[in-house]
């Protein structure tokens, strides 16, 4: 694989853009490579300025459910950019847009269109505490909601310690509002809104972690973290920006049948253009200005070409099996990259829901932050390189998910377990 061009201009990038990348999972550190720099991308590939040609699965992270630049979205937008690429004003795509989300989505009954996940969850927080009149909130370690200061906080010393900041920048004073437990544990859960009985906010969980792997819940956790907001009071808020409408056209609470008060979403429902949105009950939504006093504004919000891309993704996504096809696909790679680091010798813990799936380089479970973390780093920067010499293109570290898409075709597929086959070979 030549790789020239793209290291000429990742030197050139760090001149004028802090680390040279503009998101920081893009810099292949924890792979201890160089990025690529992508040229242009169809179906299920993409190209580097360098002319290689990979069989992608990080898929923009998630959005290109449908392979990247699907004919029908790609017309659509086009229609778009004529008739103007942003307003200010209100469209009738959002309207179209929103409709299609309430009427596919158990907990929206009302929508607000935003630019981005963080943008999306940041606002849901903040109308969880306008709601309650409460201040704490609580995440759980291992799952990423963006990069707002009062989320970007990890645990202290125990489950019940209070957060301190994960960021230089994030003042204490904020951090200290947000309560850290453990994916999958609800003693851990308990345990911190019993020793903050009356203040806690919001719950805010992946139902579905994506940002340490891909990592299930277990049975009965999100009925639990259902059952213990009921008795308390608090907003259950479902993260569904990665698992929302990618597991199940109505997220992973349509998969799991649990309902939360309010969702965040993203991806899909942009069609790959920046987009967020977060909804929830009628009498939650209604305390957002400029129905009440809860604040939150954008100029972009419900950008036309946005909503353009995601009301034609989601038409797609909703045609006769569509999500079956794409199960089937899922499931057949899973099964061949474990099966070809079983024949190679070599352990890892498979995990997958519907099209995200994630191998872990470890012998042992993984049902949370810790035991994901306990993972052979190292090997897996190993596995990534020998995959990239094959053509394969993965999301550059042991915790990102890996994504499916209708474009993978059985010979695409095929390729990549082969290609698993030999980088496991070689470990």
């Amino acid at each position: 694989m030549k790789n020239n061009r793209s290291v000429e201009l990742f030197k050139e990038a760090q001149q004028f853009i802090p680390g040279g990348v503009n998101s920081p999972v893009r810099a292949f550190k924890s792979v201890g490579a160089d990025p690529l720099f992508i040229t242009k991308a169809a179906g299920p590939n993409i190209w580097d300025v360098d002319g290689n040609r990979f069989i992608d699965f990080v898929g923009s992270w998630g959005p290109m459910i449908l392979g990247h630049c699907h004919p029908q979205v790609v017309e659509e937008v086009k229609k778009a950019v004529d008739a103007g690429s942003s307003f200010g004003a209100p469209t009738e795509l959002e309207i179209t847009l929103a409709k299609m989300v309430v009427k596919a989505v158990p907990s929206i009954e009302m929508v607000r269109m935003v630019s981005s996940g963080t943008e999306a969850t940041m606002s849901a927080i903040r109308l969880a505490r306008g709601y309650t009149g409460k201040d704490k909130i609580l995440k759980f370690a291992g799952c990423y909601h963006g990069h707002a200061d009062s989320l970007l906080v990890k645990a202290g010393s125990g489950a019940a310690t209070f957060g301190v900041p994960d960021s230089p920048g994030v003042p204490p004073d904020f951090a200290k509002h947000t309560l850290t437990a453990d994916f999958n544990s609800l003693e851990s859960v308990r345990t911190l809104v019993a020793q903050n009985n009356g203040n806690i906010a919001c719950i805010i969980v992946e139902p579905i972690a994506g940002n340490m792997g891909t990592v299930p819940p277990r049975d009965g956790f999100l009925e639990g973290l259902r059952s213990i907001c009921d008795e308390e009071g608090i907003i259950l808020i479902f993260d569904e920006v990665m698992t929302g409408f990618r597991v199940a056209l109505g997220g992973a609470q349509e998969l799991y049948g649990v309902t939360p008060d309010m969702t965040t979403l993203g991806k899909i429902i942009g069609g790959g253009l920046p987009v967020g949105a977060f909804g929830g009950k009628k009498d939650i939504m209604s305390l957002l200005s400029p129905s009440g006093g809860v604040y939150q504004a954008g100029t972009l919000s419900g950008n036309p070409l946005a909503m353009t891309a995601g009301i034609e993704t989601l038409k797609l996504l909703q045609t006769d099996g569509f999500y079956q096809k794409l199960e089937e696909k899922s499931a057949y790679l899973a099964a061949g990259i474990e099966r070809a680091a079983k024949e190679a010798g070599y352990p890892i813990y498979s995990t997958r829901v519907g099209s995200m799936f994630c191998a872990f380089f470890t012998k042992g479970e993984v049902h949370d932050w810790a035991t994901a973390a306990a993972c052979d780093t190292k090997a897996f920067a190993t596995y990534f390189k020998g995959m990239l010499d094959e053509g394969i293109y993965l999301a550059p570290s042991q915790f990102e998910t890996a994504f499916v898409s209708i474009a993978h075709a059985d010979s695409d597929l095929d390729k990549t377990i082969a290609a698993a086959g030999k980088a496991f070979k070689a470990l």
